[in-house]
C-alpha cells in the first residue's frame, strides 16, 4: 500500500501537540514529553510488530519482556483503521496498557470487558449512525443505498444503520460489501447495481483508503447525481486524482482550527528534520518530485517513478492549498492533538496527587517518573478539560468521548479547488427537536440546484391519496390511490384515510375537510316556499268556504247537509292545510311535538265529522218504518258523540305518544356530503304509525259506509260526493306510506306535508265545491221551486204507506174532514211519483185536546221539511230538519194533524 499523506497529517498533529505541551509552563512544567512514531503500513501484522517493539525496545520482541531503557512507555495513541485497533486494544487490555484511538469509531470497542484499556477521542459508529439518520430524516432522503468495509467495521457498521434507518422510516434499496483487496473481481457487480439503482444517496461505511479507490473504479456519469454520505474525508488523496470531486456531505467531528499550526507546518524543512524519515516522502508526493541523492530503498520503495522534478526542500508548503497538512480540511489531526492532551491532562493530574488521596493501595499517589501504565489509564479515564481552542474533552463509562457532528460539504471554491465547508451541526443527545441544524443555502448540489435533491422510491402521495404498497417497502415504495369518498387525507404519504368529525365533510379535493351546512325544509328554498303557499292559499278558500256557508245557511242546500257538521269539517280542514306549516322552516323542539300532534288531532276531527255525516244519511234512508230502532240513533247529539268520541282516542294516543316517547329535535351528520341535517325525530314510530294508522281506519269506515249509500236518491245526497272524497282521501295516504319510508331528509318531510295537503284538498273539493257550485253561480237550484218538478210519472208510492191512512181507505172528506180539499190544493206531484207539500197548505187545525200551539209549531216545521226537500220519498218521513235549527225530528213524535196531512197527500198521490 502506498504512502497515506492523511496519517503522515496525523504524526504532525500528534507531533504538534507534544511540541506545545513542552512549552507551556502550566501543563506539565517540570516534565517533558518524548514520543516515537511507528508505521503499521495499514495492516494488522504491521501494527502488532510496531507495537511490540514499541513496548519491549528491541527488533524481534519477545512478549513479557522490555529492554528499553528509561523513561518507560506510559500510553499509546493510534491505531487510525478499527480492523486495526481492535486486535491491538484486545492485546494491550491484558496489560491494562492505555490505548487511545483517533478514528477508531467501531462499537465494540466500547465493550470495557474485552478492551478495558481503550479510549478514542471521536465518538463511536452509534452516534455517527444517529446522527447520519437525523440528517437524511431531516432532507426527507428516505430511499438510500449503503456500501461497506467487508470487515468488522463495516459489517458492524451497517448493522447499525440499517436499524437506526428503520426507526425513522428511511429504507434501503441495496447493501454492498466491498472487500480491501479484491475489489476489481467485484466491480462490474457493483457497476450494475449502481447504474440500475434508483437512490439518489449513497452511505459510504468505507475507510479513507478504501472509499478513495472505490470512486477510482467509476467514471463520473457512473456516479452521476449521487450524493455521498460519509464521516472524515481525506483530501490529500483526491486531491492526487484529476476526478471532479462527486457530491459528498461529511458528518465528521468538528475540527476548531489549532492556533500555530499553519506556522507549524511552514516551518517544515525536509533537510533539517533529519530524523523524520516520512518527511521527505511526504515532501515527494506534494510537490511532485524526487530527491536526486536518496536511495529509493531507504524510502520504503514508496516513491513513484516518471518524476522528472527533484526536490530541493526549499519549497514552500504553504503555496500548496491542497496539502494534507490543512487543520481545516482533515480531521483526524486534531483527534490526533486532543488524544496527546488527555495523556497530558492525565499526568498533570497524577502529579497533582496528594498522599492520602490516590487511587493505588493506601490511598497513596504513584510517582509521575516511575508510573506504571495502568496507574496512568486511571487518571485518563477521568480527565475532563479544555483543549487551548476550547474543544471540552472527557470520556464516558465506555472510554468514548461524546460530542456532536459537524456537517461539512464539498464545494469547489473559485480558484478550481475544493473546500469542506461547514453547512451545519447535529447532535444525537440534544432534545428532541434541536438535533440538528443546517443552513440549507450554504449548500452547493450539484448542477447549480438550489433545492434539496429528493431521494425517494416512490414521488410522495399529495394530500387526498394514500400510499398502496407495490413493493416489500410499504413506506418508501408505493403507489398512490385517492381517498375513497367520504374520507380525506391532508397530509402527504398517509397509509390511511380519516374520516372528518360529524360536523365537517371532506372537500372536493379530499385533502382537508370543510364545515357541513345545516340544512333543513326552508321557507325560502322553492319547495318549501312552494309548499307554504299552497298550505296558506287551500286554507284561504277553506275559509271563503266557510264564509259563504254562513252566508247562505238558510238555503235549502246548507241546511239539508247538516250545517254544524258541515262548519265544523270546514274549521278543520282549515287547521290542517295550516299546520302544514309546521313542517316548513328550522325545526325546533317545540314545532316537533307540535306538528304531528296538530296533525293527527285536526285530521281525525275533519275525518270524524264527514264520518258522523255519513252516518246521518245513511240512517235517515234506513230508518223507514215507524217505531224503527235507528230512528233512536239519527238526532244532533249522535252526530257530535260521534266526533267527540272519535277525537278522544285520537287525543289518547297522542298523550300517551308524549308520555312514552315524544318526538325531539335531532340531527343527521351522514345524510349526504356537506350537510347536516336537522329534523325531527318522530321518536316511537309506533305510535306514530297507530296515530296513522287510526286516521286510516275512519277514514275507511267513512268510506264504507258512504259506498254503501251511493244509490240513495240524488237530490242533494252527500252519499257520493263523500264516497269519491274518502277514495282520493285513501289512495293520498297509501300512496304516502311507501314514499315516506323510501325517502329521506327533506323529502321526506315534504312528502308528508303533500300528503296533507292533498288529502285535505280531496274532502274539500268533492265535498264542498259542488254545493258552493250551486249556491254561486246555480242559485234558482237553491231554491224550494226549482226541487218540484211537475207531476208526469205515473210511479206510485211504496206500499207500506198505505198504513198511514184511514182505515177502508174511504172518501177524503168522509175520513179527514172539512179541511181535506184545502189539503188537495196544497199537495203536489213530483215528476219522479214523489209527493210535496205546498209551503203555504192549509193544515188541520187543532184536536180538541187542546194542543192548538203545539199544532202552529208543527205545520211550521212541516213546511220546513218541504221546502228542504226532505220529504221527497216515503222513506224520508221520519227524518226531518225544522225551521231554525238542524236538530232532527222522529216521525212518533208528530201531531196526529200532521200525519193525517201527510197520509192525505200520500193518498192523494196514489189516487193521482
Amino acid at each position: 500500500m502506498g504512502f497515506s499523506s492523511w496519517g503522515y497529517a496525523a504524526s504532525q498533529g500528534f507531533v504538534f501537540a507534544i511540541e506545545e505541551i513542552n512549552r507551556d509552563v502550566y501543563l506539565l512544567p517540570n516534565l517533558t514529553l518524548g514520543f516515537s512514531i511507528w508505521d503499521s503500513g495499514d495492516s494488522i501484522a504491521g501494527a502488532f510488530l510496531g507495537t511490540m517493539d514499541f513496548l519491549t525496545g528491541q527488533g524481534k520482541p519477545v512478549p513479557n519482556y522490555s529492554c528499553r531503557a528509561r523513561p518507560p512507555p506510559t500510553a499509546l495513541i493510534g491505531e487510525l483503521r478499527s480492523a486495526l485497533s481492535m486486535p491491538l486494544a484486545r492485546w494491550l487490555g491484558l496489560y491494562k496498557f492505555p490505548q487511545i484511538s483517533y478514528g477508531s469509531s467501531i462499537i465494540s470497542l466500547s465493550d470495557k470487558t474485552n478492551f478495558p484499556s481503550f479510549l478514542r477521542t471521536v465518538p463511536n459508529d452509534k452516534a455517527w449512525v444517529q446522527s447520519t439518520a437525523i440528517l437524511l430524516n431531516h432532507f426527507g432522503w428516505i430511499w438510500v443505498g449503503i456500501v461497506f468495509h467487508d470487515d468488522d467495521f463495516g459489517h458492524e457498521g451497517s448493522s447499525l444503520m440499517t436499524d437506526e434507518l428503520e426507526k425513522f422510516g428511511i429504507c434501503w434499496e441495496f447493501l454492498i460489501d466491498i472487500p480491501t483487496f479484491q475489489f476489481p473481481e467485484r466491480f462490474h457487480q457493483v457497476l450494475f447495481m449502481f447504474q440500475k439503482s434508483t437512490a439518489k444517496v449513497i452511505i459510504a461505511i468505507l475507510s479513507s483508503w478504501t472509499f478513495i479507490n472505490f470512486l477510482d473504479f467509476f467514471s463520473l456519469s457512473d456516479i452521476s447525481g449521487k450524493i455521498w454520505i460519509r464521516s472524515d474525508v481525506q483530501w490529500d488523496e483526491k486531491m492526487g486524482h484529476n476526478l471532479d470531486v462527486p457530491q459528498i456531505i461529511s458528518i465528521s467531528s468538528p475540527q476548531p482550527t489549532a492556533q500555530g499550526f499553519p506556522k507549524f507546518v511552514s516551518h517544515m524543512d525536509p533537510n533539517r528534520a533529519s530524523e523524520d524519515v516520512f518527511l521527505k516522502i511526504f515532501w515527494e508526493n506534494v510537490f511532485n518530485c524526487t530527491w536526486q541523492d536518496q536511495n529509493p530503498i531507504s524510502l520504503g520503495n514508496r516513491r513513484e517513478t516518471g518524476r522528472e522534478q527533484f526536490c530541493t526542500g526549499s519549497e514552500h508548503l504553504q503555496d500548496k492549498y491542497g496539502t494534507a497538512l490543512n487543520v481545516e480540511k482533515l480531521s483526524i489531526k486534531y483527534d490526533a492533538y486532543k488524544a496527546v492532551y488527555s495523556i497530558a491532562h492525565a499526568l498533570q493530574d497524577l502529579s497533582s496527587c496528594e498522599v492520602g488521596k490516590g487511587p493505588i493501595g493506601n490511598r497513596m499517589c504513584p510517582d509521575v517518573n516511575t508510573v506504571r501504565p495502568w496507574q496512568l489509564l486511571q487518571y485518563i479515564r477521568k480527565v475532563h478539560f479544555q483543549t487551548p481552542q476550547k474543544s471540552e474533552v472527557f470520556f464516558d463509562a465506555n472510554g468514548d468521548l461524546p460530542s456532536g457532528y459537524g456537517i461539512r460539504n464539498v464545494q469547489k471554491n473559485s480558484e478550481g479547488f475544493f473546500d469542506l465547508v461547514n453547512v451545519g451541526y447535529v447532535d444525537s443527545t440534544a432534545p428532541r427537536g434541536k438535533e440538528i441544524i443546517v443552513n440549507v443555502s450554504a449548500i452547493q448540489w450539484k448542477g447549480g440546484k438550489t433545492q434539496v435533491p429528493q431521494s425517494v422510491c416512490s414521488e410522495s402521495c399529495l394530500p387526498g391519496s394514500i400510499q398502496v404498497s407495490a413493493k416489500r417497502w410499504l413506506h418508501c415504495c408505493f403507489d398512490c390511490e385517492p381517498c375513497p369518498e367520504g374520507q380525506f387525507a391532508d397530509h402527504t404519504d398517509m397509509q390511511q384515510c380519516a374520516e372528518c368529525p360529524e360536523d365537517q365533510y371532506p372537500n372536493t379535493h379530499r385533502d382537508g375537510c370543510l364545515p357541513k351546512v345545516l340544512t333543513f325544509l326552508g321557507y325560502e328554498e322553492p319547495l318549501g316556499m312552494t309548499l307554504s303557499c299552497l298550505a296558506l292559499a287551500l286554507s284561504l278558500l277553506t275559509v271563503i268556504i266557510f264564509l259563504i256557508f254562513v252566508k247562505h245557511r238558510d238555503t235549502p242546500i246548507v241546511k239539508s247537509n247538516n250545517r254544524a257538521l258541515s262548519y265544523t269539517l270546514l274549521i278543520s280542514l282549515t287547521f290542517c292545510f295550516l299546520c302544514s306549516l309546521l313542517f316548513i322552516g328550522r325545526p325546533t323542539t317545540a314545532s316537533c311535538l307540535l306538528r304531528q300532534m296538530t296533525f293527527g288531532i285536526t285530521f281525525t276531527v275533519a275525518i270524524s265529522s264527514v264520518l258522523a255525516k255519513t252516518i246521518i244519511v245513511v240512517l235517515a234512508f234506513k230508518a223507514t218504518r215507524p217505531g224503527s230502532w235507528l230512528k233512536r240513533w239519527a238526532s244532533t247529539r249522535v252526530s257530535s258523540a260521534v266526533v267527540l268520541i272519535c277525537c278522544l282516542i285520537q287525543v289518547t294516543l297522542c298523550v300517551i305518544w308524549i308520555a312514552t316517547s315524544p318526538p325531539f329535535l335531532d340531527v343527521v351528520t351522514d345524510f349526504e356530503p356537506g350537510h347536516i341535517l336537522i329534523l325531527c325525530n318522530e321518536g316511537s314510530m309506533t305510535t306514530f304509525y297507530c296515530v296513522l294508522g287510526y286516521m286510516g281506519f275512519l277514514a275507511l269506515g267513512s268510506f264504507t259506509v258512504a259506498f254503501l249509500a251511493r244509490n240513495l236518491p240524488d237530490t242533494f245526497n252527500e252519499a257520493k260526493l263523500i264516497t269519491f272524497s274518502m277514495l282520493v282521501f285513501c289512495s293520498v295516504w297509501v300512496s304516502f306510506l311507501p314514499a315516506y319510508q323510501s325517502t329521506k331528509g327533506k323529502a321526506m318531510v315534504a312528502v308528508e306535508i303533500f300528503a296533507i295537503l292533498a288529502s285535505s284538498a280531496g274532502l274539500l273539493v268533492c265535498i264542498f265545491i259542488p254545493k258552493c257550485y250551486v249556491i254561486l253561480w246555480r242559485p234558482h237550484q237553491n231554491t224550494l221551486e226549482s226541487i218540484k218538478p211537475s207531476h208526469s210519472s205515473g210511479q206510485k208510492v211504496s206500499s207500506h204507506t198505505k198504513s198511514y191512512l184511514p182505515r177502508g181507505g174511504g172518501d177524503l172528506n168522509e175520513d179527514w174532514g172539512p179541511g181535506a180539499n184545502s189539503v188537495r190544493s196544497g199537495c203536489n206531484f213530483l215528476s219522479n211519483g214523489y209527493v210535496s207539500l205546498q209551503p203555504n197548505a192549509i193544515l188541520p187545525k187543532a184536536s180538541s185536546r187542546g194542543d192548538n200551539q203545539q199544532g202552529s209549531d208543527t205545520s211550521s216545521s212541516y213546511l220546513t221539511l218541504i221546502a228542504s226537500g226532505f220529504l221527497r220519498s216515503p222513506q224520508l218521513l221520519p227524518f226531518y230538519p225544522a225551521q231554525g235549527d238542524d236538530g232532527i225530528f222522529q216521525y212518533s213524535a208528530l201531531p196526529l194533524e200532521m200525519k193525517k196531512s201527510l197520509a192525505q197527500c200520500l193518498h192523494l198521490a196514489n189516487a193521482g
